[in-house]
Order: C-alpha cells, then sequence, then structure tokens
C-alpha cells in the first residue's frame, strides 16, 4: 500500500506508544486524586503540558488539553466569543474546517452573533487588507487557519492577527495541519502573534482523541464542558493522561525533524505534482500556488468523479483522499473548493494526497502513474 493521506490522519509513531504505555497500565491514576498514582498521572501531566508549551513557546498553564482539532477549534470560537463581551461579530474565512464554521453558526442561532466571511482569492489566500474591511468595531474574535487541509493553502497569520490586534479584535488559528511542518511559535520575530492556537494529536503521529488548544494567559475563555474544573477551569473533564503524554512525545518529535520533513517533502510534492500534470491531460492543481504547504498535492480532474478516481487508486494500491476526511460521505462538494471560485461539478473531482515521513521517491514514482491509469479508466466509463 502506498500510504498518502497523512493529513487525514498519521501512522502512530511508535516512541509515542511507548511514552503513553505507562499510563495504560501502572500508572493509571486519576492526576486529581491526592495519592502517589494521583501524583504520578500529575506529574506526566505537567510533563507533557510543558513540552508542547515548549515547541509553542508560551506558558505551561496556558495550554489546554482537549479531545483533538474539533474540541480545540469548538473550545476557541465559542470559548472566546461568550468570554469576552466587547462585541457579537465574528470574522472567519470561508475555507475554515468545518469546526470553526459549525461553532460560529451555532453562536449565531443561540446567541445572537453575527458572522462575516472575509474574502479569499483563488489560491485560498486572505489577503490583509480584506481582513481589514470585514473587521468592525464589534469585532471579537477573527478565525483564520494557519494551514487548510484541502487545498494546504498557507495564510499569513502573522499579518492577520496584527490586523485583528489594530482593531481591538482577538485572533484564533486552526494550525492542525501546520504542525510537523512550519514554525508554531507565537512570539518572537517569526512568531505567529495569535491569541489562541489549535493543534491535533492524530497529524503528528500521537493517537487519535488527543489535542490541544493554547489560550494566552490574557484570554476569558467560557468553558464548552463544564464540570470538576480541570484545566484550570478550562476544560472540564478527567484528563486523558497517556493521549497527553503521547500528543507532546510525537508534537516534540515532528518539531525536531521539521526542518529535513520539509525539504523531503518539498523535493517529494513537486515530483508528484509535475508527474501527475505531464501525465494526466487537464489535471489542475488547486490552492496556492507559492503559499503551499508542499506535501499538500490536491487537484481536480475534468471529467471525472473524484470518488471514482479515489476508489480506483484503492484497488490499485494508492490510498488518498477526495478532500477532507471530516467531511466524508457528504455528496456536496467542497466549500473550500466553491469558495475559491471552482465551479461545484468540477469541485467534485477532488482528489487529494497528502505525503508523511514515510513517503519513498519511489512510492511518489508509482503514485503518479497509477493517477494516469486511474483517471484514464474513470474518464473512459463517463465518456462511454
Amino acid at each position: 500500500m502506498i500510504y498518502l493521506d497523512h493529513a487525514a490522519t498519521t501512522p502512530v509513531r511508535r516512541e509515542a506508544i511507548e511514552a503513553m504505555w505507562p499510563y495504560l497500565t501502572g500508572s493509571f491514576g486519576n492526576p486529581s486524586s491526592r495519592h502517589e498514582l494521583g501524583d504520578e498521572a500529575a506529574r506526566a501531566l505537567a510533563w507533557a503540558r510543558a513540552e508542547v508549551a515548549a515547541v509553542v513557546g508560551c506558558r505551561p498553564g496556558e495550554v489546554v488539553f482537549t479531545s483533538g482539532g474539533t474540541e480545540a477549534d469548538n473550545l476557541a470560537i465559542k470559548g472566546i466569543a461568550l468570554g469576552r463581551p466587547r462585541g457579537r461579530h465574528l470574522v472567519v474565512s470561508p475555507i475554515e474546517h468545518e469546526a470553526v464554521l459549525e461553532s460560529a453558526d451555532f453562536l449565531v442561532r443561540h446567541h445572537g452573533f453575527s458572522v462575516t466571511e472575509v474574502e479569499v482569492d483563488a489560491g485560498g489566500l486572505v489577503h490583509p487588507s480584506a481582513l481589514e474591511a470585514a473587521i468592525r468595531p464589534e469585532t471579537a474574535l477573527v478565525s483564520v487557519q494557519l494551514v487548510n487541509n484541502e487545498i494546504g493553502t498557507i495564510q499569513p497569520v502573522a499579518e492577520l492577527a496584527a490586523v485583528a490586534h489594530r482593531a481591538g479584535a482577538l485572533m484564533h488559528t486552526d494550525a492542525v495541519q501546520a504542525a510537523g511542518h512550519l514554525d508554531l511559535r507565537l512570539d518572537g520575530p517569526t512568531g505567529l502573534g495569535v491569541d489562541a492556537l489549535s493543534l491535533a494529536g492524530h497529524k503528528v503521529g500521537a493517537p487519535k482523541g488527543s489535542g490541544v488548544l493554547v489560550a494566552r494567559g490574557h484570554v476569558a475563555l467560557e468553558p464548552v464542558l463544564h464540570g470538576g474544573g480541570q484545566e484550570r477551569g478550562r476544560r472540564s473533564g478527567t484528563e486523558n493522561v497517556a493521549g497527553a503524554v503521547a500528543f507532546a512525545t510525537a508534537l516534540r518529535l515532528a518539531e525536531q525533524e521539521r526542518s529535513d520533513a520539509a525539504a523531503r517533502a518539498t523535493r517529494q510534492g513537486l515530483a508528484l505534482r509535475d508527474a501527475v500534470i505531464a501525465g494526466v491531460d487537464g489535471a489542475v492543481l488547486t490552492g496556492d500556488p507559492e503559499r503551499r504547504l508542499p506535501g499538500t498535492v490536491s487537484f481536480v480532474f475534468p471529467g471525472t468523479s473524484g470518488e471514482a478516481v479515489l476508489l480506483e487508486l484503492d484497488r490499485m494500491g494508492v490510498t488518498c483522499s477526495s478532500g477532507s476526511a471530516c467531511a466524508a460521505g457528504s455528496s456536496e462538494p467542497s466549500h473550500v473548493l466553491t469558495a475559491i471560485g471552482i465551479a461545484p461539478d468540477l469541485a467534485q473531482t477532488a482528489v487529494r494526497f497528502t505525503l508523511g515521513p514515510t513517503t519513498t521517491d519511489e512510492e511518489i514514482a508509482d503514485a503518479a502513474a497509477s493517477v494516469a491509469l486511474a483517471v484514464s479508466a474513470v474518464r473512459s466509463i463517463v465518456e462511454s
């Protein structure tokens, strides 16, 4: 099998499994319990919090462990909007993950908020001038992904955060797809400058069901989950200690490997892009051609069905995606692709390939050849 769906989920790292194993077996205590087993778990949780903080460049107390990126996004959007009474207006991009868009819609339906979707260009970029035009005096929060999960476009988040802050609004970024690929530090000359940032463990080699919201200390955050007041009152519920340890381990390793991984992904991503465009008549790369993760290579193939191409590739041993895994089963065209101006019928021909640390040069060559065969096979059926 050639696995080219790392944006959907990554294989779990052995180091992450080994790190979490003790907290699934002998050191199984509740970190809120005041006995030795509980203290062991609490120390492990504190270690994991410090490891994440070191990668992001924040204080450990600003790290909130969640069940994944979706919960982190929900807590960011709902928690900041409801915790900060500056106004009831939000700005999001139209190509955000559903966890952001649906959270914003919840606030509209149940809490009287209004939402502006800032314009994106044909590559999916949000320009600072467009954001400036979308912000109002009553804007409480701006949320723009660092990297889009379908087309790989990288947003100028630091510039967007500066625009938001000049207007008095807070800034959140969904950085789920950026971890292990881009610098996540919040401060400094190259820092993102955001007030909150979401991450998911299964994008960096930790098990599914682990995630983080980093929320700076000045951010008033209304909890989404109420209960015993864990995570400094920001997210109640007994913490998943093993998941937190695995997440921190995987994130640290991904950060250590980031430079080498970026060079490899750049080489392989360009090779796949060029081979597919050369081998498939009419193939169109989606997303910004320059500001993109090199390991995310997405196309539309006119005259096909993306799902049919996906199934044909799967039969040939190439595992990829027809779009976001979080929208699996939907018959609607991708909201990301239609937002950047791609017609709905063409959007339904999309196929996304996302590379990872285990991808080899030989797999890239074999996958490109398989794509040409798969598209040809589907087109012959469609035309017959």
